[in-house]
């Protein structure tokens, strides 16, 4: 079973920086990406940002400019980071971890989600 751990959530004022982490483990498959979702009180869970295994970027509008993805290997893990800066309060919202595995069918796997909080 895929196992992701997040960190680095917590309590930040309006303009400060962030360093979400995301540990991934014991995945059989490669993985086909790594994503950030964010999910704000009342809002729909939406896409921050993804890698892909070749290591494209993609950023939702929200973000460009002020959010960088990346991601690095070791032996038995993957680490996906997302470096916040500029916050502002509309980013506050619980951030989860999304990987995808090179399985068929696809599928996909979620972290248990930090919470960020950015006080204006």
């Amino acid at each position: 079973q895929v196992q992701l751990v997040e960190s680095g959530g917590g309590l930040v004022q309006a303009g400060g920086s962030l360093r979400l982490s995301c540990v991934a483990s014991r995945f059989r498959y490669s993985i086909n990406y790594m994503a950030w979702y964010r999910q704000a009180p009342g809002r729909q869970r939406e896409l921050v940002a993804t890698i892909a295994s070749a290591g494209t970027t993609n950023y939702a509008d929200s973000g460009k400019g002020r959010f960088t993805i990346s991601r690095e290997y070791a032996k038995n893990t993957a680490t996906v980071y997302l470096q916040m800066n500029s916050l502002q309060s509309e980013d506050t919202a619980v951030y989860y971890c999304n990987v995808e595995l090179k399985q068929v069918p696809r599928r996909q796997y979620w972290g248990q989600g930090t919470q960020v909080i950015v006080s204006s």
